[in-house]
C-alpha cells in the first residue's frame, strides 16, 4: 500500500476532497503546464498507451480520471463506438467538453463528473479503461483498481500511464533535480498552486512504481501483467487484462 501523500498537508479535508480543489485551481492552465513541463512528450506517451490497444479492438471504452480528456480524445484513433471519460473535478470536465465541442466530437466522446473510486457503470460495462495520470491521486488505491476490474468486460483490458522516477545515473540525479526543485517553480509561476506542483514530486516517489504495481494488479484479479518504461523511466505504462467476470 503506497503511503498517503495530499496536496494541502495543513487542510484537514480528505485526499479526495484536496485532489478536486487542486484540480479545480489549476484546470484553466493544465493542458499548457502539462506539454511545457514534458517539452511535449507527453503527446508521445499518450499515443504510445493508445496504440497499446489496438490488438483488443475495443468498441466501449472508459477514460478515468480523464481530466480534460487528452487521453479520450487519442482513444479515438482506435474508431471506438463510444468513450466515456470521468473525472472528480468540474472545472477539468468543463475545459475537456469545450475541447471536445471544438473539435466536433461531442458524439464520440462523453465527460461525466464521477468518483473513480465509485464509478457509476454496472458490472462488465466496457472492453477498456484507460487511466492517465490518475491512480496516483486515488484516496485508496486498491478500492479505485477493483472497480476498474469490476466495470471491465471478461477479456477487457487496463492501460495505466504513470509518472515514475528513473533509475539509472546519471539521469536519475538530473531529473531529481529538475522534478523537486525547478518544477514546482515554473508550476507556481504559472498555475498560481504552489502544493500543485510540490504534490507531483511527492506523490510520485512515494507511488508503487514497476514490478511493485504490477503485484497490486495481479493481487486485484488482472492478468498477463506488464510494466514498460517511457523515457529513461520518467513514465510508466502498465496493463493487465480480466478474463473472467466478477464474482
Amino acid at each position: 500500500m503506497s503511503e498517503v501523500i495530499t496536496p494541502y498537508t495543513n487542510s484537514k479535508a480528505t485526499k479526495k476532497e484536496q485532489v478536486a480543489a487542486m484540480f479545480d485551481n489549476i484546470a484553466g492552465n493544465y493542458d499548457f503546464l502539462n506539454h511545457f513541463l514534458s517539452m511535449g512528450i507527453d503527446i508521445r506517451w499518450r499515443k504510445k498507451a493508445i496504440r497499446l490497444l489496438k490488438p483488443y479492438h475495443p468498441k466501449y471504452i472508459l477514460d478515468v480520471a480523464t481530466g480534460t480528456g487528452d487521453l479520450a480524445i487519442a482513444a479515438l484513433s482506435l474508431h471506438p463506438d463510444k468513450v466515456v471519460g470521468v473525472d472528480i473535478s468540474e472545472k477539468m470536465i468543463e475545459i475537456g467538453r469545450e475541447k471536445i465541442k471544438k473539435k466536433k466530437l461531442t458524439d464520440k466522446i462523453q465527460l461525466l463528473p464521477g468518483d473513480s473510486e465509485k464509478l457509476i457503470f454496472i458490472d462488465d460495462s466496457f472492453d477498456a479503461v484507460t487511466v492517465a495520470f490518475g491512480v496516483r491521486n486515488f484516496e485508496n488505491l486498491n478500492k479505485g483498481l477493483k472497480d476498474i476490474y469490476r466495470v471491465l468486460k471478461p477479456g477487457g483490458v487496463v492501460v495505466i500511464l504513470e509518472f515514475s522516477m528513473p533509475k539509472k545515473s546519471p539521469f536519475k540525479q538530473l531529473y531529481n533535480l529538475y522534478f523537486r526543485y525547478i518544477l514546482p517553480v515554473i508550476g507556481k509561476m504559472i498555475s498560481k498552486d504552489y502544493a500543485a506542483y510540490t504534490y507531483l514530486p511527492d506523490s510520485v516517489m512515494a507511488f508503487p512504481q514497476g514490478e511493485a504495481f504490477t503485484n497490486i494488479l495481479q493481487s486485484i484479479g488482472f492478468n498477463t501483467t506488464k510494466h514498460i518504461s517511457l523515457t529513461f523511466g520518467v513514465a510508466t505504462i502498465y496493463i493487465g487484462e480480466k478474463t473472467s467476470s466478477v464474482k
